[in-house]
C-alpha cells in the first residue's frame, strides 16, 4: 500500500517514519524545502528519541521518501493522511486554513479514489468541513470521483512518540464506509497482529475522543497542582498524597505529579479549541475553564516562591535554571512553563543562567540572548543567588547536594518537580523548597 502523509511536523513525521517501518511505502509532503533537503539526508527536523535512526533505515531500504508538492504523488498513492498544524486562532478556537488546504489540493487534482485521513488534532465536524471542501473542488471539474474522509487522531507522547506509535494502548479510527474501514483493517494488521487493538466509531465520535483525552490529561494535572498548593498552606506533602489516591485502582497514579503547570503543543491548544468548540454550541464547559485558570496560575508559582524567599528584592541576583523544554526528551518549547519564568525573572532584574540538554537552541530561536545558555549544570550554579529546577532530564536527578552548596552562592533550590529529597538537600546545607512540601 502506497500512503501520503501531508505535514512532516511533530505528528506527521513519526506517522510517516512508523507507517514506513512496519512495510509501507510513504511519501512525506511538507511544503518546507528546508526541512524536505533535511529529511532526505536522513536528517530529522525535530528532537525526538530514536526516530532519527529509523529514518534513515527505512530511506535506505526505499520506503521512505519525501517531497514538496502533493500533487505530484496523487496518482501513486491510495491513502492521505493530513497531519498539518491546527495553530490556535486568535480566539482559542483551531485554526483549519492548512487541513482545507491540503482538502482543497487533492479535490482539485485526484483521478481515482482516495481515503483522506485526519491526523491533525481538529474539532468535531472537521471531516465534514473537508467533505464539502473536496466536493466544490470536484464540482468545478465537472467530474465525481469516489472518496472518503476518515478520522484516526494521535496519541503520541513527546519524547516517547516512535513507542507509542509502533506500540499504542488503541488505535481510534472514525470511519462512514465499509471500505474506508477495510483499508484502515490492511493498514493497521501488523498492529492487530500485535494485539494492539483498533477501536472503530464514527467520525465525529473519533475527533471527539482526541480532545477529551487531553482535556481529561490536563485536567488531573491542574487537580493535583491545585491540591499541591492546598497541601502547602495546611502542612501536608502532595508527594504522599499522590501515592495514597494513586494506588486507588479507579484513579491511578499517572499524570498526579504536582509541578509548575502543563505546557507543550497539545494541552494548552486542545484545551482552548474544545472549550471554544462548546461555546460555538452555546455550551459552557466550566471544569475545563477552571483548569485552563489554575494552570496558567501554576506557572508563575516558582517565581513567587524566589520572590517570597528574597522578599521582592530579586534586583541583580544570578538565577540558575535547569530545564527549558516544557517537559524531557523534547527540545519542544511551546507554551512551556520556563518561558513564562524567565519572563518574570527578567522583568524583576535577575540575571537569568540556563541549561538544558537539547531545548537551548529553540529556546534561542524564541527569546535570542535575553538569557546566558550554558554548557553544564556546573556552568549554571556556579556563583548562583537560586536554583530552579524546572524540567526533570534524567541527568538533572543525580545532582549532587554538596555540589550545589561548593558551586553556589546561596545553596537554596526551588524544586519544580519535586524530584529531590528534601531531607537529603537539608541534611547537606541545601535551603529546600518543593511544590506542595
Amino acid at each position: 500500500m502506497k500512503i501520503a502523509v501531508v505535514g512532516s511536523g511533530y505528528v506527521g513525521l513519526v506517522t510517516g517514519v512508523c507507517l514506513a517501518d512496519v512495510g509501507f511505502d510513504i511519501s512525506c509532503i511538507d511544503i518546507d524545502e528546508a526541512k524536505i533537503a533535511k529529511m532526505k539526508r536522513g536528517e530529522s527536523p525535530i528532537y525526538e528519541p530514536g526516530l532519527e535512526n529509523i529514518m534513515k533505515m527505512n530511506i535506505e531500504k526505499g520506503r521512505l521518501h519525501f517531497f514538496t508538492d502533493l500533487k505530484s504523488v496523487l496518482d501513486d498513492v491510495e491513502v492521505i493522511f493530513s497531519a498539518v498544524g491546527t495553530p490556535p486562532d486568535e480566539d482559542g478556537s483551531a485554526d483549519l486554513q492548512y487541513v482545507l488546504e491540503v482538502a482543497r489540493t487533492i479535490g482539485a487534482h485526484m483521478n481515482g479514489y482516495k481515503l483522506i485521513v485526519t491526523k491533525s488534532t481538529v474539532p468535531v465536524g472537521t471531516a465534514n468541513l473537508v467533505k464539502e471542501t473536496m466536493c466544490e473542488e470536484l464540482k468545478k471539474r465537472n467530474v465525481e470521483i469516489p472518496f472518503d474522509v476518515a478520522s484516526n487522531p494521535e496519541f503520541l507522547k513527546e519524547g516517547e512518540a516512535v513507542n507509542d506509535f509502533l506500540r499504542p494502548d488503541r488505535i481510534v479510527v472514525g470511519v462512514e464506509t465499509e471500505r474506508a474501514k477495510a483499508i484502515f483493517e490492511k493498514l493497521y494488521q501488523p498492529f492487530v497482529s500485535n494485539g494492539y487493538p483498533i477501536i472503530f466509531t464514527d467520525v465525529a465520535s473519533a475527533e471527539m475522543t482526541k480532545y477529551a483525552a487531553n482535556a481529561m490529561l490536563a485536567t488531573r494535572i491542574s487537580f493535583m497542582n491545585d491540591i499541591a498548593n492546598l497541601c502547602e498552606i495546611v502542612g501536608a506533602d502532595v508527594s504522599m498524597v499522590r501515592k495514597g489516591i494513586g494506588s486507588d485502582t479507579r484513579i491511578g497514579s499517572k499524570f498526579l505529579n504536582a509541578g509548575t503547570g502543563y505546557g507543550g503543543s497539545c494541552f494548552p491548544k486542545d484545551v482552548k479549541a474544545l472549550i471554544k468548540t462548546a461555546e460555538k454550541h452555546n455550551y459552557s464547559l466550566e471544569v475545563l475553564k477552571a483548569v485552563e485558570k489554575v494552570n496558567d496560575k501554576q506557572k508563575f508559582v516558582l517565581f513567587k516562591k524566589l520572590e517570597k524567599y528574597y522578599n521582592s528584592n530579586l534586583k541583580g541576583k544570578k538565577i540558575a535554571m535547569l530545564g527549558l523544554a516544557f517537559k524531557p526528551n523534547t527540545d519542544d518549547m511551546r507554551e512551556a512553563p520556563s518561558l513564562v519564568l524567565i519572563e518574570h525573572l527578567l522583568a524583576a532584574g535577575c540575571e537569568v543562567f540556563a541549561y538544558d540538554p537539547v531545548a537551548m537552541f529553540e529556546t534561542k530561536r524564541k527569546i535570542g540572548n535575553v538569557i546566558h545558555y550554558c554548557n553544564s549544570a556546573e556552568e549554571t550554579l556556579t556563583n548562583a543567588d537560586a536554583l530552579l529546577l524546572v524540567t526533570e532530564w534524567h541527568e538533572f536527578r543525580t545532582l549532587n547536594p554538596e555540589k550545589l552548596v561548593t558551586l553556589m552562592k546561596k545553596p537554596v533550590l526551588f524544586d519544580g518537580r519535586n524530584i529531590y529529597d528534601d531531607v537529603e538537600m537539608r541534611k547537606a546545607g541545601v535551603e529546600y523548597f518543593g511544590i506542595g512540601r
